[in-house]
Protein backbone atom coordinates (compact mmCIF):
# COMPACT_ATOMS: atom_id res chain seq x y z
CA UNK A 1 0.00 0.00 0.00
CA UNK A 2 2.42 2.51 1.14
CA UNK A 3 4.51 1.57 -2.60
CA UNK A 4 1.35 2.08 -4.60
CA UNK A 5 0.72 5.85 -2.58
CA UNK A 6 4.39 6.72 -3.13
CA UNK A 7 3.79 5.99 -7.23
CA UNK A 8 0.47 8.14 -6.96
CA UNK A 9 2.25 10.65 -5.19
CA UNK A 10 4.94 10.71 -7.70
CA UNK A 11 2.53 10.77 -10.74
CA UNK A 12 0.71 13.92 -9.22
CA UNK A 13 3.81 15.70 -8.62
CA UNK A 14 4.91 14.68 -11.99
CA UNK A 15 1.88 16.04 -14.19
CA UNK A 16 1.81 19.12 -11.65
CA UNK A 17 5.19 19.90 -12.90
CA UNK A 18 4.35 19.16 -16.50
CA UNK A 19 0.86 21.15 -16.22
CA UNK A 20 3.46 24.06 -14.81
CA UNK A 21 6.19 23.63 -17.47
CA UNK A 22 3.39 23.85 -19.85
CA UNK A 23 1.61 26.85 -19.48
CA UNK A 24 5.00 28.70 -18.46
CA UNK A 25 5.95 28.33 -21.92
CA UNK A 26 2.50 29.47 -22.89
CA UNK A 27 2.75 32.61 -20.85
CA UNK A 28 6.16 33.27 -21.94
CA UNK A 29 5.24 32.95 -25.58
CA UNK A 30 2.80 34.92 -25.45
CA UNK A 31 4.65 37.52 -23.48
CA UNK A 32 7.33 37.56 -26.51
CA UNK A 33 4.71 37.44 -29.08
CA UNK A 34 2.88 40.81 -27.63
CA UNK A 35 6.96 41.94 -27.46
CA UNK A 36 7.87 41.27 -30.98
CA UNK A 37 4.73 43.30 -32.42
CA UNK A 38 5.55 45.76 -30.39
CA UNK A 39 8.64 45.98 -31.48
CA UNK A 40 8.39 45.54 -35.29
CA UNK A 41 5.51 48.16 -34.60
CA UNK A 42 7.73 50.65 -33.50
CA UNK A 43 10.44 50.09 -35.82
CA UNK A 44 8.14 50.85 -37.99
CA UNK A 45 7.14 54.20 -36.96
CA UNK A 46 10.38 55.70 -36.17
CA UNK A 47 11.99 54.73 -39.51
CA UNK A 48 9.52 56.44 -40.93
CA UNK A 49 8.99 59.21 -38.64
CA UNK A 50 12.40 60.14 -37.80
CA UNK A 51 13.10 61.86 -41.06
CA UNK A 52 10.16 64.46 -40.91
CA UNK A 53 11.03 65.22 -37.29
CA UNK A 54 12.69 68.34 -36.95
CA UNK A 55 12.40 71.83 -36.31
CA UNK A 56 10.05 73.05 -38.48
CA UNK A 57 7.52 69.81 -38.10
CA UNK A 58 7.08 71.87 -34.64
CA UNK A 59 6.68 75.18 -35.91
CA UNK A 60 4.13 74.48 -39.00
CA UNK A 61 0.34 74.11 -39.21
CA UNK A 62 -1.08 71.69 -41.02
CA UNK A 63 -1.02 72.08 -44.64
CA UNK A 64 -2.06 69.65 -47.83
CA UNK A 65 1.45 69.47 -48.79
CA UNK A 66 3.07 67.13 -46.41
CA UNK A 67 6.91 68.62 -46.82
CA UNK A 68 5.28 71.21 -45.06
CA UNK A 69 2.93 70.00 -42.65
CA UNK A 70 3.24 70.55 -38.84
CA UNK A 71 2.15 69.96 -36.01
CA UNK A 72 1.89 73.24 -34.16
CA UNK A 73 -1.84 73.66 -33.84
CA UNK A 74 -2.27 69.79 -32.83
CA UNK A 75 0.47 70.56 -29.80
CA UNK A 76 -0.93 73.44 -28.54
CA UNK A 77 -4.45 72.60 -28.61
CA UNK A 78 -3.21 69.18 -26.32
CA UNK A 79 -1.52 71.03 -24.14
CA UNK A 80 -4.85 73.37 -23.73
CA UNK A 81 -7.53 70.38 -23.05
CA UNK A 82 -4.80 68.93 -20.68
CA UNK A 83 -5.07 72.33 -18.54
CA UNK A 84 -9.13 71.71 -18.46
CA UNK A 85 -9.14 68.38 -17.74
CA UNK A 86 -6.63 67.95 -15.05
CA UNK A 87 -7.44 70.15 -12.68
CA UNK A 88 -11.30 69.17 -13.61
CA UNK A 89 -11.03 65.29 -13.22
CA UNK A 90 -8.05 65.50 -10.33
CA UNK A 91 -10.41 68.12 -8.11
CA UNK A 92 -13.75 66.21 -8.56
CA UNK A 93 -11.96 62.69 -8.19
CA UNK A 94 -10.29 63.00 -5.25
CA UNK A 95 -12.99 65.36 -3.74
CA UNK A 96 -15.19 62.25 -4.07
CA UNK A 97 -12.84 60.11 -3.02
CA UNK A 98 -12.21 61.77 0.52
CA UNK A 99 -16.22 61.99 0.81
CA UNK A 100 -16.58 58.12 -0.42
CA UNK A 101 -14.36 56.99 2.39
CA UNK A 102 -13.88 59.24 5.04
CA UNK A 103 -17.66 61.04 5.54
CA UNK A 104 -20.36 58.75 3.57
CA UNK A 105 -21.77 56.06 5.72
CA UNK A 106 -21.69 52.83 4.24
CA UNK A 107 -25.17 51.95 2.75
CA UNK A 108 -27.02 51.16 0.04
CA UNK A 109 -27.24 54.68 -1.24
CA UNK A 110 -23.07 54.27 -1.43
CA UNK A 111 -22.90 51.05 -2.27
CA UNK A 112 -24.84 52.13 -5.38
CA UNK A 113 -22.70 55.16 -6.25
CA UNK A 114 -19.83 53.00 -5.91
CA UNK A 115 -21.08 49.98 -8.53
CA UNK A 116 -21.87 52.86 -10.38
CA UNK A 117 -18.43 54.25 -10.27
CA UNK A 118 -17.01 51.12 -11.19
CA UNK A 119 -19.27 50.26 -14.24
CA UNK A 120 -18.39 53.66 -15.55
CA UNK A 121 -14.78 52.47 -15.62
CA UNK A 122 -15.23 50.24 -18.15
CA UNK A 123 -17.95 52.30 -20.00
CA UNK A 124 -16.80 52.88 -23.70
CA UNK A 125 -15.02 56.43 -24.77
CA UNK A 126 -17.32 56.45 -27.32
CA UNK A 127 -20.40 56.98 -24.95
CA UNK A 128 -18.85 59.67 -22.86
CA UNK A 129 -19.06 61.15 -25.91
CA UNK A 130 -22.10 60.90 -26.59
CA UNK A 131 -22.76 62.43 -23.11
CA UNK A 132 -20.44 65.40 -24.29
CA UNK A 133 -22.29 65.81 -27.61
CA UNK A 134 -25.72 66.16 -25.95
CA UNK A 135 -24.61 68.45 -22.72
CA UNK A 136 -21.82 70.18 -23.42
CA UNK A 137 -21.99 71.06 -27.22
CA UNK A 138 -25.77 71.58 -27.61
CA UNK A 139 -27.70 71.81 -24.42
CA UNK A 140 -24.69 74.12 -22.73
CA UNK A 141 -24.01 75.49 -26.36
CA UNK A 142 -20.30 75.18 -25.99
CA UNK A 143 -19.79 74.34 -29.49
CA UNK A 144 -16.65 72.52 -30.62
CA UNK A 145 -14.45 74.52 -28.01
CA UNK A 146 -11.68 73.54 -25.88
CA UNK A 147 -13.91 73.67 -22.62
CA UNK A 148 -16.71 71.21 -24.38
CA UNK A 149 -13.66 68.95 -25.34
CA UNK A 150 -12.30 69.17 -22.09
CA UNK A 151 -15.45 68.55 -20.09
CA UNK A 152 -16.19 65.26 -22.21
CA UNK A 153 -13.02 64.12 -21.50
CA UNK A 154 -13.34 64.77 -17.61
CA UNK A 155 -15.87 62.69 -17.11
CA UNK A 156 -14.45 59.62 -19.41
CA UNK A 157 -11.22 59.97 -16.84
CA UNK A 158 -13.12 61.00 -13.59
CA UNK A 159 -14.00 57.29 -12.65
CA UNK A 160 -10.54 56.03 -13.08
CA UNK A 161 -9.20 58.91 -10.88
CA UNK A 162 -11.71 58.16 -8.24
CA UNK A 163 -11.07 54.93 -7.84
CA UNK A 164 -7.48 55.22 -7.67
CA UNK A 165 -7.89 58.08 -5.09
CA UNK A 166 -10.20 55.58 -3.09
CA UNK A 167 -7.43 52.39 -3.03
CA UNK A 168 -5.05 54.89 -2.13
CA UNK A 169 -6.88 56.64 1.19
CA UNK A 170 -7.76 52.86 2.03
CA UNK A 171 -4.33 52.12 2.11
CA UNK A 172 -3.48 54.83 4.45
CA UNK A 173 -2.98 53.46 7.94
CA UNK A 174 -4.98 53.58 10.46
CA UNK A 175 -2.37 54.29 13.36
CA UNK A 176 -2.33 57.57 11.58
CA UNK A 177 -5.09 58.78 12.12
CA UNK A 178 -5.81 57.33 15.75
CA UNK A 179 -2.83 59.41 15.96
CA UNK A 180 -4.27 62.08 14.95
CA UNK A 181 -6.92 62.59 16.59
CA UNK A 182 -5.33 61.75 19.91
CA UNK A 183 -3.09 65.32 19.16
CA UNK A 184 -6.82 67.05 18.94
CA UNK A 185 -7.32 67.35 15.51
CA UNK A 186 -10.26 67.55 13.85
CA UNK A 187 -11.48 65.43 11.31
CA UNK A 188 -11.02 67.68 8.26
CA UNK A 189 -7.48 68.86 9.88
CA UNK A 190 -6.10 64.83 9.58
CA UNK A 191 -7.57 64.70 6.05
CA UNK A 192 -5.24 67.54 4.82
CA UNK A 193 -2.39 66.78 7.17
CA UNK A 194 -2.05 63.16 7.77
CA UNK A 195 -4.77 60.90 4.98
CA UNK A 196 -3.94 63.03 1.83
CA UNK A 197 -0.22 63.58 2.28
CA UNK A 198 0.14 59.99 2.56
CA UNK A 199 -2.26 58.92 -0.25
CA UNK A 200 -0.55 61.52 -2.31
CA UNK A 201 1.47 58.75 -4.57
CA UNK A 202 -1.42 56.71 -5.08
CA UNK A 203 -3.42 59.81 -6.23
CA UNK A 204 -1.02 61.52 -8.41
CA UNK A 205 -0.18 57.99 -9.74
CA UNK A 206 -3.14 57.20 -11.21
CA UNK A 207 -4.50 60.57 -11.97
CA UNK A 208 -1.30 60.92 -14.33
CA UNK A 209 -2.30 57.39 -15.81
CA UNK A 210 -5.51 58.88 -16.57
CA UNK A 211 -4.71 61.59 -18.08
CA UNK A 212 -2.16 59.94 -20.02
CA UNK A 213 -5.27 58.28 -21.73
CA UNK A 214 -6.98 61.05 -21.87
CA UNK A 215 -4.18 62.63 -24.16
CA UNK A 216 -4.14 60.17 -26.51
CA UNK A 217 -8.32 59.29 -26.63
CA UNK A 218 -9.40 59.79 -30.16
CA UNK A 219 -13.40 58.67 -30.16
CA UNK A 220 -14.89 61.44 -27.90
CA UNK A 221 -13.46 63.88 -29.88
CA UNK A 222 -14.42 62.71 -32.94
CA UNK A 223 -18.36 62.77 -32.09
CA UNK A 224 -18.24 66.02 -29.91
CA UNK A 225 -16.85 67.32 -33.50
CA UNK A 226 -13.34 68.23 -33.34
CA UNK A 227 -12.08 69.41 -36.28
CA UNK A 228 -9.16 67.45 -38.01
CA UNK A 229 -7.50 70.15 -39.97
CA UNK A 230 -7.02 73.75 -38.26
CA UNK A 231 -4.68 76.46 -38.96
CA UNK A 232 -4.69 78.78 -35.74
CA UNK A 233 -3.77 78.32 -32.32
CA UNK A 234 -7.34 78.67 -29.76
CA UNK A 235 -6.77 81.93 -27.47
CA UNK A 236 -9.27 80.76 -24.65
CA UNK A 237 -10.79 78.02 -23.59
CA UNK A 238 -14.02 78.64 -25.97
CA UNK A 239 -11.96 78.24 -28.97
CA UNK A 240 -12.34 75.87 -31.64
CA UNK A 241 -9.15 73.42 -31.93
CA UNK A 242 -7.75 70.10 -32.32
CA UNK A 243 -5.58 67.31 -30.86
CA UNK A 244 -2.47 65.21 -31.74
CA UNK A 245 -4.81 62.16 -32.62
CA UNK A 246 -7.07 63.71 -34.31
CA UNK A 247 -4.48 65.43 -36.29
CA UNK A 248 -2.66 62.01 -36.62
CA UNK A 249 -5.99 60.43 -37.52
CA UNK A 250 -6.25 62.68 -40.60
CA UNK A 251 -2.77 62.23 -42.15
CA UNK A 252 -3.48 58.70 -41.65
CA UNK A 253 -6.62 58.88 -43.73
CA UNK A 254 -4.95 60.57 -46.45
CA UNK A 255 -3.99 58.15 -49.21
CA UNK A 256 -0.27 59.51 -50.06
CA UNK A 257 2.51 57.67 -48.45
CA UNK A 258 4.02 60.85 -47.67
CA UNK A 259 1.20 62.20 -45.28
CA UNK A 260 1.55 58.44 -43.58
CA UNK A 261 5.52 59.27 -43.14
CA UNK A 262 4.20 62.69 -41.52
CA UNK A 263 1.64 60.68 -39.06
CA UNK A 264 4.54 58.34 -37.96
CA UNK A 265 6.61 62.11 -36.65
CA UNK A 266 3.61 62.39 -34.88
CA UNK A 267 3.10 59.54 -33.10
CA UNK A 268 6.54 59.32 -32.06
CA UNK A 269 5.66 63.27 -30.57
CA UNK A 270 2.28 61.58 -28.99
CA UNK A 271 4.50 58.98 -27.98
CA UNK A 272 7.09 61.35 -26.32
CA UNK A 273 4.06 62.87 -24.34
CA UNK A 274 3.09 59.63 -22.72
CA UNK A 275 6.14 58.37 -21.68
CA UNK A 276 6.79 61.89 -20.28
CA UNK A 277 3.55 62.06 -17.94
CA UNK A 278 4.25 57.71 -17.29
CA UNK A 279 7.77 58.76 -15.89
CA UNK A 280 6.33 61.50 -13.78
CA UNK A 281 4.10 59.15 -12.05
CA UNK A 282 6.75 56.76 -11.73
CA UNK A 283 9.22 59.24 -10.00
CA UNK A 284 6.19 60.62 -7.58
CA UNK A 285 5.48 57.10 -6.64
CA UNK A 286 9.59 55.96 -5.90
CA UNK A 287 9.73 59.81 -3.83
CA UNK A 288 6.90 59.37 -1.68
CA UNK A 289 6.10 55.85 -1.40
CA UNK A 290 8.71 55.18 1.61
CA UNK A 291 7.43 58.35 3.21
CA UNK A 292 4.77 55.95 5.43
Amino acid sequence: MRLIDEKKIIGNMSGRLLRNNVFKILFFGSTLFGLLILAILLYRIFTQGLGHLDLEFFQNFASRRPEQAGIKAALIGSIWLMAVVAPISLILGVGTAVYLEEYAKKNRFTNFIQLNISNLAGVPSIVFGLLGLTIFVRALALDRSVLAAGLTMSLLVLPVIIVAAQEAIRSVPKELREASYGMGATKWQTIVKVVLPAAIPGILTGGILALSRAIGETAPLVVVGIPMFIAFLPKTVFDTFTVLPMQIYNWTSRPQEEFHNVAASGIIVLLGLLIIMNSIAVLIRNKYQKRY
